[in-house]
Order: structure tokens, then sequence, then C-alpha cells
């Protein structure tokens, strides 16, 4: 059965270079050691990609002195957020799907690479979805 995802084929290169990834280095060390390798990665396979760019926190309107980190931002539209843990929480997923919404974008992955096999999920934006189905 195939199912259709936002941003299939950008989702689908980034996947595949963290593999690359995982497949050089395995699991056991940490996340920058891991964000270093898969910029490295991104460049080899002519991901565009911006790391840490730095979002902007509004509260009622008025910004906030805190900002969020992602670890990527690719293609100008999908957070890429790295784990280096035994296994995913569910305040993982809350951290990136809070990116999308600062950042405005529909979509993140979360990737973990604390695992023997990668682990990635797709996380969506559903103030995103709503926003772009009323304005089409």
């Amino acid at each position: 059965m195939s199912e259709k995802y936002l941003f299939e084929n950008e989702t689908y290169k980034i996947i595949g270079a963290a593999m690359e990834v995982h497949r050089q280095l395995g699991c056991g060390f940490t996340e920058k050691v891991y964000q270093d390798a898969l910029e490295k990665e991104f460049l080899l396979q002519g991901i565009p990609n911006k790391r840490e760019v730095h979002l902007h926190v509004t509260y009622k309107g008025e910004a906030l002195n805190s900002d969020f980190i992602p670890d990527f931002v690719c293609y100008d539209c999908i957070i890429v957020e790295l784990k280096a843990v035994q296994e995913l929480d569910n305040l993982h997923r809350a951290q990136a799907i809070n990116y999308t919404r600062v950042a405005g974008l529909g979509l993140a992955l979360l990737i973990n690479f604390g695992a023997l096999s990668l682990e990635h999920e797709r996380l969506y934006n559903k103030d995103f979805a709503k926003k772009a189905s009323t304005t089409s």
C-alpha cells in the first residue's frame, strides 16, 4: 500500500542520508557527532540544509528572549531533529512539533541514532495543515 507523505521525495533523501551516517558510525556516539556527520553527508548528497537556525518564539504576539534551535532545516521546509537515545519519547516528539509551529513549517523528521537500527518519525504540524487547506 503506497501512502503519500508531505515532502515525500525530500524526506526520502534526508532519511537516506541519515541511514548512511548510521551505517558508517553505528550507535553509541553523542548527538553532536551525528549532527557533524549528517551535515557532511547532506553536503555530499546535495541536500540543502541550514544547521542550528535560531527560531524566535512569540507569546501573545510578543517576541520572547528565548528561542528554539533545531538541528537542521532542510529544503527550507523540513525541520530535522536528531537524538542519540535508547528510545524516543513524547517529549522528543513534542519538541520537534513545537519547532514546526515556531518556524511555520508543516513537517519535522525526528531521527534517532541511539538505537541499533536507525529510527525516524514524520511529525506533522496540524496548524500548518489547517492553514494550508483554508488557503487552497
